[in-house]
């Protein structure tokens, strides 16, 4: 049995630690009402607080996405086989993920129709169709869709589902040039809604080639560290060159009559990032949510009897509706307690508690209760409009700071491949010097036991030796392990 503070913790809280990960999350998952289990394995339902959170990043997304010129659309689910097989790195890349529909009632179809991993191979017959001119380009096209793969035997909620929902931005180019300036603007758009938004500190990165997107030129990837010290990807963005153009024969005439291929983007951001953002964030008193975007900023609960039942709660609405843009929630409930309400919002992560009761209402005062670090001050009620905004904004940064805080201790350097396993099993990531051989690759993850090179750091090398082979090294590369 876990204890906490000597105190056997109720069974409608959180009664795992932190530090027991796996029961730690799926309680916050379970009783802060985000998600349920479904009888598919590896797919969840998004309960309302979640999917609310998830609408949030899709809108903020979006408004960037559309200042950028990229245009929404939607694909079918379902591929036909010819098409998944066209490029074959691809398709080598997703084979084991790909689930396929092969009867249609009692009939078996004439040929198999893959459930989307992604949607290059339903796309790009269009593209070819679309496209014959430069004056066709760029085309910029975006889904909001969701898609499933199969391959891996654990699911973790949200960390890793087969089923998931997510952006996929194909743009097509004129040239790599023009192609390649658009990484800095998706870059861009997925840092601030990550970093602004849901307060996570994370690091962008080059894949090795071993670990790029099946098909991509390059891939390169925001990463994020939780509290158990595995290293999860985010946000990404792959330049696929002429790749897929050539599998695909998206070809255009430019300004002088000749045929060209065309260079392609693809760019993602998953509802991966909730569960990221809730594991990070969270404590064991429950689920912490950044203000900007929680649901709901505010809870107001009136304290009363009887006696003071009518004033409490009139001044209580007028709370409620002078603060109206935090979109607050007044619990007016009777038959609980305010005891088991404070314990149930700090479970549920709303960001402020106002309590008000009649000794309040005598000194025309609130007191306001911090879900981020656990504090309660008194504010005048005249002053709580003026007040609000700030102590939001420094929950904000307070959260981003603490997730800056705990990405920084989670990394370790090491030019030695027994300090490397050492990091590994404290539960770190390590920084080590590496070559491109991906012999060496497979044989850090052979000596760590599951640890990979998870990207390559920004980090000028300069007569490093790789820890594997001593040859000299090529970059610097993070290594851990990884959902």
């Amino acid at each position: 049995m876990t204890k906490v503070n000597n105190e056997k913790k109720s069974e409608l809280g959180i009664t795992a630690e932190k530090d027991e990960f796996s029961d730690w999350f799926t309680q916050i998952m379970l009783k802060a009402d985000l998600a349920d289990y479904t009888d598919v394995s590896g797919c969840i339902v998004f309960r309302p607080t979640a999917y609310a959170i998830w609408e949030k990043i899709k809108e903020e997304c979006d408004k960037r996405f559309k200042n950028l010129g990229v245009k929404n659309c939607y694909f079918p689910i379902l591929i036909p086989e010819k098409l998944l097989s066209r490029e074959k790195e691809h398709v080598k890349g997703f084979s084991p993920e790909v689930a396929w529909v092969t009867h249609a009632g009692d009939t078996k179809l004439n040929e198999r129709l893959a459930v989307r991993p992604t949607s290059e191979t339903i796309m790009y017959p269009s593209y070819s169709k679309w496209i014959k001119s430069w004056r066709d380009l760029p085309l910029k096209l975006n889904q909001w869709n969701n898609a499933i793969r199969w391959e891996f035997r654990h699911p973790v909620p949200f960390l890793r589902t087969r089923e998931f929902l997510w952006n996929e931005g194909h743009t097509v180019y004129a040239n790599e040039k023009e192609s390649l300036k658009e990484r800095d603007e998706i870059k861009k758009t997925y840092k601030e809604v990550c970093e602004n938004f849901l307060a996570l500190y994370g690091v962008y990165g080059r894949k090795t080639e071993r670990e790029k997107f099946a098909g991509a030129v390059f891939s390169e990837k925001f990463h994020y560290i939780l509290p158990n010290g595995k290293a999860i990807e985010g946000p990404c963005f792959h330049h696929d060159g002429e790749n897929f153009a050539k599998a695909y024969n998206i070809k255009f005439l430019d300004e002088f009559g000749k045929a060209q291929y065309a260079n392609q983007n693809t760019f993602a951001i998953s509802t991966r990032m909730l569960g990221v953002m809730f594991a990070v964030h969270s404590d064991e008193k429950g689920l912490i949510l950044p203000p900007k975007i929680a649901p709901n900023q505010i809870v107001i609960i009136p304290i009363f009897d009887e006696k003071t039942k009518k004033q409490v709660l009139a001044e209580a609405k007028k709370i409620q509706k002078e603060l109206s843009e935090f979109n607050p929630i007044l619990d007016e409930r009777e038959y609980q307690r305010p005891g088991f309400k404070f314990n149930e919002y700090e479970l549920k992560g709303i960001p402020i508690r106002i309590e008000i009761g009649p000794k309040d209402l005598e000194k025309k005062q609130v007191i306001l209760f911090r879900r981020d670090n656990l504090k309660k001050d008194p504010i005048k009620i005249i002053n709580l409009k003026k007040r609000i905004p700030k102590i939001l904004e420094e929950m904000q940064k307070n959260l981003f700071n603490k997730s800056k805080k705990l990405f920084e201790g989670k990394i370790q350097s090491s030019d030695n491949l027994k300090d490397i396993k050492k990091i590994i099993e404290s539960k770190k990531v390590g920084i080590v010097p590496l070559c491109k051989n991906e012999k060496c690759e497979e044989m850090i993850k052979f000596e760590t036991k599951g640890a990979k090179a998870l990207f390559i750091d920004e980090k000028k090398i300069k007569g490093e030796k790789c820890i594997i082979c001593n040859n000299p090294a090529d970059y610097f590369v993070y290594v851990g392990k990884s959902y």
